[in-house]
């Protein structure tokens, strides 16, 4: 018998500990959800007012405001009609447009904005030395023109229209001849339209320009007052379609398609061949 036996080494390996499991995983899933919500967070806390009470009415009443839309980008303001109960959220909008100018301290008095029964009227007031326009003249001088600017680039995404009006005080104009503040009003009014039109302002969107001298005084106890000296923009109401209108405008489509049925019957039995010979033969 072979006394000699195999000799068997046993090496044992360094482990790596136990299996970690998924865990890093949810956790990692975790922090992308906090860092894309943050992210929403503040892209809403930088867009318009429009589009965060859209954003909030949804989760609100998901139902009753989906279709709610917003104006952040140009054009898109033709998804947001401006009613009578809207102009005021217009108003704050502008304001803070007009905050973030450069010269915000030194035009905010010169300017006002009153929600009126024809719309928001936007009040340019001219000071004495001459606020937006040189003095006794219709050229339009730098602050005149960044302030029409920023409006013309906000209204341009409305669709609304709007009017233009230029006024004066009652001083009579300096110059002789015929130039007078019945020109200089309307003079006025009609720079501010073309500067608006350059720079957002669609074609179609002015629908009047008037100059009105000095006749509708804005201080009527102080003629000369220099705030007298304006500019204003109205920014018209969109009227709100009665419940009777969207009733009748099926209503009114339906007639519509009958008629172009009937005329289309009306077609058919005209054009078949030989109808009134068979008439005649029936009758015989």
């Amino acid at each position: 018998m072979d006394k000699t036996r195999p000799i068997i080494i046993l090496k044992k390996k360094g482990g790596h500990g136990g299996h970690h499991g998924g865990a890093w995983k949810v956790a990692y899933a975790d922090f992308v959800t906090a860092m894309m919500s943050l992210f929403i967070v503040l892209w809403l806390l930088s867009s318009s007012k429009p589009v965060q009470e859209a954003v909030g009415g949804y989760f609100r009443d998901p139902n009753g405001t989906a279709e709610k839309k917003g104006t952040v980008n140009a054009g898109a303001g033709e998804n947001f009609t401006l009613t009578k109960d809207d102009m005021p959220k217009l108003k704050d909008q502008l304001e803070q447009k007009i905050r973030e100018m450069n010269d915000f301290e030194k035009l905010k008095s010169h300017v006002e904005m009153t929600v009126t029964a024809e719309g928001l009227r936007i009040e340019l007031m001219e000071s004495a030395s001459g606020t937006f326009f040189d003095s006794g003249s219709p050229k339009l001088n730098g602050d005149g023109r960044d302030l029409l600017i920023t409006l013309a680039q906000e209204l341009g995404k409305l669709p609304n229209k709007i009017s233009i009006e230029g006024h004066t005080d009652s001083k009579p104009y300096a110059t002789s001849g015929n130039y007078s503040n019945w020109e200089l009003s309307t003079d006025r009014a009609n720079a501010a339209r073309r500067l608006m039109q350059a720079n957002g302002v669609r074609a179609d969107q002015i629908t009047q320009v008037r100059g009105f001298a000095d006749q509708r005084l804005r201080k009527l106890d102080n003629p000369l007052d220099p705030s007298n000296r304006r500019v204003s923009l109205i920014v018209q109401y969109i009227p709100k379609a009665t419940d009777d209108e969207k009733d009748a405008k099926p209503s009114a489509e339906g007639e519509e398609k009958k008629d172009k049925e009937k005329l289309e019957e009306r077609k058919s039995e005209t054009e078949k061949p030989d109808a009134g010979k068979e008439t005649s033969t029936k009758k015989q």
